[in-house]
């Protein structure tokens, strides 16, 4: 019996679940031959501290394969770098960092610990191209493993709503691109759902844009989550950056139409099912709404590319390219 141990960060109150229910997935269905256990930090990753006892905890509760899940890279400092796995979700922070900060952040959440795993795995080959830019390392220990689609996503049809559509924005963080999308939305006859707490400025951009919209700032269950999906005609995911971009593959599986980026990794998630527009461009973003809006041939097609394409994000699939690494990883460190 292989064992296995996910070490995941402790959740922030409101803070971004993702992680945590994406490995969870992962456990559920384990096969025989692995023994996936979890370990979650006692306490939040703040202060030094706070991450030296993150650090201590990791190397206590190590096993036969150790995988830190993400967000708490420098986890594996203390952990044998022949049986550690890392996964690093993005590079964003580094993005939108400088001076003093971005070097922290580069060298003790990047940099060193890639140094201490075995393997690294990302989400997408864009992460992996980012990656490669700030950290030195040969390109195969970087394995890219796709995120899947959580089972209660499943397609139902709807009849697109010409006259005033529903857009649905998964997320609020600055990347997410709301000021620039209210501009471009703006005369456009349509109801815009945002799930995520809004900052002050982007509702004053959505208010002078006089976007008829609808704040959800609260938790949802994935069902709950899943039925936003179904209830939309459109899916509005045009971020400036995306480590992989979950809600392209969501919609895709639920057959709604997606406005999506033409940079970072949406393109490579979405391949040809999504309306691609230039987020920095507000006119481009309206002229993608508008496409999708007014041209039924147009948008069925990316709807019936978006069904073929949600397959590959197949969960057992997925999964069993985890299960490989572990048993290679494990394989690796008797001999």
């Amino acid at each position: 019996m292989i064992e296995v141990v996910h070490f995941q960060r402790k959740r922030r109150k409101n803070g971004n679940h993702s992680i945590e229910s994406y490995f969870k997935a992962i456990r559920d269905i384990q096969p025989t031959d692995i023994n996936i256990t979890y370990k979650v930090f006692s306490v939040e990753s703040s202060g030094f501290f706070r991450r030296v006892l993150i650090i201590l905890q990791a190397f206590f509760n190590r096993k036969r394969v150790n995988h830190i899940t993400g967000d708490i890279h420098f986890a594996n400092f203390l952990l044998p770098k022949k049986n550690t796995i890392l996964t690093i979700h993005d590079c964003g922070i580094l993005n939108r960092t400088t001076g003093i900060k971005h070097f922290i952040l580069k060298h003790f959440w990047f940099i060193l610990p890639a140094k201490k795993a075995k393997v690294i795995t990302v989400n997408s080959l864009a992460t992996k191209n980012d990656l490669l830019i700030y950290i030195k390392c040969p390109q195969d220990k970087i394995k890219v493993i796709n995120i899947f689609v959580p089972s209660v996503h499943k397609f139902v049809a709807k009849e697109f709503n010409k006259s005033k559509p529903v857009i649905l924005q998964l997320g609020t963080a600055p990347n997410k691109n709301i000021p620039r999308i209210a501009q471009a939305l703006k005369g456009i006859s349509c109801k815009y759902i945002i799930l995520g707490k809004l900052d002050q400025e982007t509702e004053i951009a959505l208010k002078e844009n006089s976007i008829d919209f609808e704040n959800i700032n609260q938790s949802l269950k994935d069902e709950e989550v899943a039925a936003l999906y179904q209830s939309c005609d459109i899916v509005s995911f045009a971020s400036t950056f995306e480590g992989f971009g979950m809600p392209i593959a969501e919609a895709n599986t639920t057959g709604r139409v997606v406005v999506t980026s033409n940079t970072s990794s949406m393109p490579e998630v979405a391949n040809d099912a999504a309306e691609f527009v230039n987020p920095f461009d507000i006119e481009s973003i309206k002229n993608g709404f508008l496409n999708v809006i007014n041209n039924e041939e147009h948008r069925n097609k990316l709807i019936a590319n978006g069904i073929e394409n949600a397959k590959r994000f197949n969960k057992e699939e997925i999964a069993n390219q985890y299960f490989n690494l572990y048993r290679e990883i494990a394989t690796q460190n008797i001999s």
